[in-house]
């Protein structure tokens, strides 16, 4: 957090508002400040940093890394009208919580508190990566709460040959730098992005226990099945997500899924594209009913 303002929240039903620290304004020429907030939900606590006013959406971040990786994408959704929502996973940021046993549904319950107090019991997810898998469980689980999902660089059902190398190499910061940009450039950046910000921002010390989450439930219990509606967002260059599988989430779900592809972007497209990541989440969302 940074240090100088800080701000005591009131008690809220089912969870304590601990406090909120002012980081920064959204950006030029907006109103909005970002700020952070603390949750107590039984046994967790949730480290949520909370920009915008407006219909509330939830950004998940994918493996290992934390939600600070939207900074970009976030204060352009805060500035067209949206109250987004980051929750840190657990063990990042001030999150803490039981790892023992971690599993899709207990991070479904943390982002669940998330939109009951913050969020005004309704808000669409937007989960990068893995945070996909934590946002469909949110919808399997928590219906009621979920306006909509955005997929965003999501992988295909079944993960192509060789990525799971890639992110091993690329997340492991005992690996020779070099050795990391490859696996960077090759399974998450397009030709021509710059892979290096991403050396930063890994947690392996969390690998074991998010890949263990991940599997709990089952992919194909939670996969096939939709409440709400998708907007699957795809990197035109994404090799975790070939051209082959485009459609095959829609295939199974049929009209619930929109299919939009991001130009000149790899799997990690948010900090590739952030403007026309931002601009395609803000026109589906806003075609959603309340």
């Amino acid at each position: 957090m940074t240090p100088g303002w800080f701000v005591r929240q009131l008690r809220m039903t089912g969870a304590t508002v601990v406090t909120s620290a002012l980081l920064a304004c959204a950006g030029p020429g907006t109103t909005t400040e970002r700020h952070r907030v603390l949750l107590t939900d039984g046994p967790a606590r949730i480290d949520v940093i909370v920009e915008g006013r407006g219909p509330a959406m939830v950004m998940l971040p994918s493996s290992q890394r934390d939600s600070e990786d939207f900074d970009e994408v976030a204060a352009r959704l805060a500035a067209a009208g949206f109250k987004v929502l980051r929750p840190q996973p657990r063990g990042m940021g001030l999150s803490t919580g039981p790892m023992q046993g971690l599993s899709l549904r207990v991070l479904a319950g943390d982002v669940a508190a998330t939109v009951r107090h913050l969020g005004g019991g309704r808000a669409v997810l937007v989960g990068h990566a893995f945070g996909h898998f934590v946002a469909r469980v949110v919808d399997l689980d928590h219906p009621a709460l979920v306006r909509g999902v955005v997929v965003a660089g999501g992988a295909a059902r079944t993960f192509p040959e060789g990525m799971a190398q890639s992110l091993a190499t690329a997340s492991d910061p005992t690996q020779p730098r070099e050795a990391r940009l490859r696996a960077l450039q090759h399974g998450f950046f397009a030709t021509g992005n710059d892979p290096e910000p991403w050396l930063e921002g890994w947690h392996p010390e969390l690998r074991a226990a998010y890949r263990q989450a991940g599997t709990v439930p089952a992919k194909d219990f939670w996969w096939p099945v939709s409440h709400a509606s998708i907007l699957d967002l795809q990197g035109a260059e994404d090799p975790w997500r070939p051209a082959a599988s485009r459609n095959e989430l829609k295939d199974v779900l049929g009209n619930k899924v929109t299919v939009q592809v991001i130009p000149h972007a790899s799997h990690t497209l948010m900090p590739e594209q952030p403007a026309a990541v931002a601009e395609a989440i803000v026109a589906w969302a806003r075609s959603l009913p309340p």
